[in-house]
């Protein structure tokens, strides 16, 4: 299929060219991008001519952090997000009780116990109130966090005296019990026990939540998965197969599966404009809300607690130099300062051993909590910093309440890393958060929600970024990220056709209006999707 797209308001993100009024497009490439007099000058035979109308377009967005089948699956399970009270929550979670089977597993997830007027953790006892007959497991918003009731752990064998694993903790009670609380590598303790989804389910969830991130303008995605990772990438790899995606995914590999994927030979990069292997991801800490973040100070109000590491700094520096020998980027979830610091230690020792390896673009995810010593550090090792703007509004107040005014001004430092020389990457990290990315770039240039809070300028508005940077870390960021730069990202003649066809011009429109804007069609590999 080929079209003529003419009568445009076109944002390339190509600095060479930074608008156009028109282009074509011939099966899945841009082959020309101009003036409307340049473009309709193209001999193309059988094209579909396309008035724009004076519409805005830009590159299709990329989400650079997020965890697809999970988001699909969440669709389709118990949702807590934004409810404002345990009471609430449980309300929810007997009405669907209610409907299930006796025995049948009741999940869910989104649960911010932080929102609910106090510290503690909620209880199994909560649960056995409204489900007393179904073994449920919710996750927690961040995703670090697990509340599960007595029938669950009652399946999965958990008691008294179950040890920790290793990197997680099972909270107990004032009486030594299991509380119902499960942190970070405890969480496999039940997912190893929840019965597993069939390979159509899998794909069912995939398919639908592509269809929905389309819908909002997004053309492609880097998916984190975790554990079980593999098994999703199998499933990208067989709808590949089918000819089924309409995102192009960069998937990261879990650590766990190292062995494996170096015994096959694979590599960063390898694989197709549709699906590709990014790098390796780690996990080495945990998350704010659940007070497991790696910190260099311990937590407000929380005696000497500075979090719980998950990866020892060692044994980091010795999968990262594992990696690069291999030929893999490291992408590394790292909330805390203190894990920010550690990841950069072991890229600089590695880059010490083994030289600068500039074909690995190692990440560092969310960058939440940095020391001002560790900004330049990013920029002079290479490191890419992969936060995601909305989880700065949504987390504000409890980064103020649980890290103090002065360790929470460099939280969320886009500006700080950004004028230092790094590049940025932006996401949703959903389900965690919306993987609508106008929330996303509503939040990196404003630094409010959407109802305003906290005010006119802003949380630290000192770190707020421009509409034109935010659009970039959607864009040419993510795509640097995802090592495909060269085919996506921009709007240039050579590179693939994905677009979107917006409402507004969101680089002439007040910030408010962000969040007014309207997906009108979506172009993936010169195929519409909307």
């Amino acid at each position: 299929m080929s079209y003529i797209l003419t009568n445009g308001n076109i944002y390339t993100v190509n600095p060479k060219q930074p608008r156009a009024s028109a282009m074509a497009v011939v099966h899945d490439r841009i082959v020309a991008i101009g003036s409307d007099e340049e473009i309709k000058a193209i001999q193309l035979p059988n094209a579909t001519h396309i008035d724009l109308k004076g519409a805005f377009v830009m590159p299709g967005m990329i989400d650079a952090h997020l965890h697809l089948e999970w988001t699909g699956l969440a669709m389709k399970r118990i949702n807590l997000m934004d409810v404002p009270s345990k009471a609430q929550a449980l309300a929810i979670v007997k009405a669907a009780a209610d409907k299930a089977k006796p025995g049948e597993w009741l999940l869910g997830r989104g649960f911010q116990h932080n929102d609910w007027g106090s510290p503690e953790f909620p209880t199994a006892a909560d649960l056995d109130a409204v489900a007393p007959d179904n073994p449920v497991a919710l996750s927690a918003r961040s995703g670090h966090g697990m509340w599960v009731n007595t029938a669950a752990l009652h399946a999965c064998g958990i008691t008294a005296y179950t040890p920790n694993p290793p990197g997680g903790e099972i909270v107990h009670n004032a009486s030594g019990a299991p509380s119902g609380m499960l942190l970070e590598t405890a969480l496999q303790l039940v997912n190893q026990h929840v019965p597993p989804l069939t390979p159509e389910q899998e794909e069912e969830a995939v398919i639908d939540v592509m269809r929905e991130m389309n819908l909002v303008g997004l053309t492609g995605a880097h998916c984190m998965d975790g554990l079980g990772g593999m098994q999703t990438f199998s499933t990208y790899q067989r709808l590949h197969q089918q000819g089924k995606l309409s995102l192009r995914i960069v998937k990261q590999l879990p650590v766990e599966d190292l062995d494996t994927v170096i015994g096959l030979g694979l590599r960063s990069g390898f694989g197709d404009s549709w699906l590709r292997i990014g790098g390796i991801k780690i996990f080495i800490d945990g998350a704010l809300g659940q007070r497991t973040a790696a910190m260099l100070s311990p937590y407000v109000n929380d005696g000497d607690n500075c979090g719980l590491p998950t990866f020892e700094k060692e044994e980091l520096f010795d999968v990262t130099v594992r990696c690069a020998k291999a030929n893999f980027c490291i992408v590394v979830h790292a909330i805390g300062d203190r894990a920010n610091r550690d990841v950069l230690d072991a890229i600089e020792n590695c880059q010490k051993i083994l030289g600068p390896l500039p074909h690995l673009r190692h990440r560092i995810e969310h960058t939440q909590h940095l020391d001002a010593a560790d900004i330049p550090r990013f920029a002079q090792l290479g490191v890419i910093a992969s936060p995601q703007p909305i989880h700065c509004t949504s987390d504000m107040p409890m980064s103020l309440k649980l890290l103090g005014e002065s360790r929470s001004k460099l939280s969320y430092a886009w500006r700080s890393l950004l004028n230092s020389g790094t590049k940025l990457a932006f996401g949703s990290d959903a389900p965690v958060e919306p993987f609508d990315p106008f929330l996303g770039l509503y939040a990196a240039v404003t630094r409010r929600r959407a109802d305003g809070s906290p005010g006119p300028d802003g949380w630290q508005p000192e770190q707020r970024l421009s509409i034109e940077e935010a659009i970039y870390g959607y864009t040419m960021g993510a795509a640097y990220a995802g090592g495909s730069e060269r085919e996506v990202g921009s709007l240039e003649a050579g590179k693939l056709a994905d677009f979107v066809v917006l409402s507004q011009d969101l680089t002439a429109i007040a910030p408010e209006q962000i969040l007014k804007t309207k997906v009108e069609r979506v172009m993936v590999g010169g195929e519409f999707k909307i």
